[in-house]
């Protein structure tokens, strides 16, 4: 006879690990702060998958600090699966021996560590990943044992209130709690009724409110005094050369100065070539204070975001009409809708990166920085379920037409724009165009079974640098024969090769002569639309840079 099957292992184990915690329960699901370490060593077993909070914006920093404090010799060989290390005591885990493995998309400001503790073998690296991949993966195979997640405020029973901050908190729980797992959260403060129900009581384990409010990285933002003439000089580019050219109207900006420069050169350059109505009418990315000309000069119609950004409430709040705002009058972000809409409802994505090879792939992965992808590889791509047309995206495609349809014959269909902005050198005159990427290093080093490519090629439709921009594939060094790129002095000139059944007229290049005359105003030194006297006289009115509260009624 055989032998009856458990189905309820999961189930058992839990309730096991939720009786260790009962005699820690002050009213409801409240737990004292002074508890957190012994309720998270009685949580958590040797060798669990667990989620500390890390997005890209708000941190579970409280419990990170606290998991970090747990015994050694009870707790070891943790596999932690998050979106975001952008905390030192995210790699403290590692150091303690507390964690041993890691699957990621994000480093941020632990870029550089991270590659230290990779190399040294103190973190066994599974996989760079794109948010979406990691998020999906929560449902498949890398489902969290425990999750300790953080949000605004949460009253007795566990409901929760994340605010303008949601970010990965839903996907996180809901992964989690569905397969029977444990999920704590840290919370800026208690509260008898939250203001909006973000994730149901049903949903959370435990509650602790921390003795400080969780921290908050303002990513996306960047200081206009920052922005140099190149990156202006290649935003004219861009704006003049591609958004123009492709009448592009629903994009995604990546992160940095060279975006930065485009969002503030909309009223003023913008104006100019006459794109208002016909570029950037909906966005997909983080309410970043550069926006906001291009908002009040009614250039942009909707943004759906990933996160907040730290001092953008009140004015986000104020335009309800271009953001998705929830009845209690603050923004719902959501990163996982946030990178959906990102791969199959926008049509460019542009942005930077650190290196670029001979055939246009593209890695933020070098030999001393590992800063992870984010959602870039996801909207860096082309989504090849999409099914919907509209004007650029089918443009694009008949470009690309002569190489799609030897794939699928006469076939017709759209290609996503892919733009990849990077100046000729990086910092310290390091080349950013290089042979071979330093991802193959990495590789080597990590033990991957891929170089870790953030974008690849076949995907990438336009290279940017301030000399020129054209398509990748693959760049050649004139009257070379072996498709590669020729160097003098650093400098790469590229000079795309025909693709099969193209003719000049098919391929898009051109030179930053061509983004027209380059005049002082239009500068970020003296701005009139564009980062200086309008932009602060925004800046005063809706800006609040400080670190956020529980705004409870």
């Amino acid at each position: 006879m055989l032998k009856e099957h458990n189905w309820h292992q999961l189930k058992d184990d839990t309730a096991q690990r939720l009786k260790l915690l009962a005699p820690y329960f002050r009213d409801g699901k409240i737990i004292d702060a002074k508890d957190t370490v012994a309720v998270l060593e009685a949580a958590i077993r040797r060798f669990d998958r667990v989620n500390i909070e890390g997005n890209n914006q708000k941190q579970a920093d409280f419990l990170a600090e606290c998991l970090c404090k747990v015994d050694p010799e009870k707790i070891s060989g943790l596999h932690m699966v998050q979106s975001s290390v952008p905390l030192s005591t995210h790699l403290d885990l590692f150091e303690k021996g507390i964690a041993e493995k890691l699957d990621f998309a994000y480093a941020g400001p632990q870029d550089g560590r991270l590659a230290q503790l990779i190399q040294q073998g103190k973190i066994k690296l599974g996989a760079i990943h794109t948010y979406l991949e990691l998020f999906s993966r929560y449902f498949v195979d890398l489902t969290p044992r425990v999750s300790l997640i953080t949000a605004f405020a949460a009253d007795k029973d566990g409901n929760l209130y994340t605010g303008f901050n949601t970010e990965d908190t839903p996907v996180i729980a809901e992964a989690t709690h569905f397969r029977q797992g444990i999920v704590i959260a840290q919370v800026n403060k208690i509260v008898d009724k939250v203001p909006r129900v973000d994730i149901p009581g049903d949903w959370v384990n435990a509650v602790i409110e921390a003795p400080r409010p969780f921290y908050v990285e303002p990513l996306f933002t960047r200081d206009p005094a920052l922005i140099t003439d190149t990156h202006v000089l290649m935003a004219m580019m861009a704006l003049k050369g591609i958004y123009a050219e492709y009448g592009v109207e629903r994009i995604n900006h990546g992160i940095g100065f060279f975006t930065a420069a485009i969002e503030l050169l909309l009223p003023t350059y913008g104006e100019e070539l006459g794109l208002k109505g016909k570029v950037c009418t909906h966005m997909v990315l983080n309410p970043h204070p550069t926006l906001i000309p291009a908002i009040e000069s009614g250039w942009i119609q909707s943004v759906h975001c990933f996160g907040g950004e730290l001092g953008m409430e009140k004015y986000v709040a104020e335009r309800p009409d271009v953001f998705y705002i929830g009845q209690d009058g603050t923004l719902r972000s959501n990163r996982a809708f946030a990178q959906a809409a990102g791969h199959y409802a926008l049509d460019m994505f542009i942005g930077g990166t650190l290196q670029i090879d001979k055939y246009g792939n593209s890695s933020t992965a070098t030999a001393s920085r590992v800063s992870g992808f984010g959602g870039a590889p996801n909207m860096g791509c082309d989504a090849k379920g999409r099914r919907h047309v509209t004007q650029s995206w089918l443009k694009c495609g008949e470009e690309f037409n002569a190489t799609q349809q030897q794939l699928i014959g006469d076939m017709p269909r759209g290609k996503r724009l892919v733009v990849q902005m990077q100046e000729t050198f990086r910092e310290k005159r390091q080349p950013a165009f290089v042979d071979k990427l330093d991802a193959w290093e990495l590789a080597e080093k990590a033990g991957l079974a891929l170089p870790p490519v953030m974008v690849y090629a076949d995907d990438v439709t336009h290279v940017l640098t301030e000399r020129r921009y054209c398509p990748p594939a693959p760049l050649r060094r004139a009257g070379a024969a072996d498709g590669g790129h020729s160097r003098r002095g650093g400098l790469h000139r590229y000079r795309p090769r025909r693709r099969p059944g193209a003719n000049a007229s098919t391929t898009r290049c051109g030179h930053c002569a061509n983004a027209g005359r380059f005049r002082h105003r239009q500068t970020p030194r003296q701005p009139p639309d564009a980062g200086g006297e309008e932009y602060s006289r925004f800046g005063r009115v809706v800006r609040r840079p400080v670190q956020p509260s529980c705004s409870i009624p």
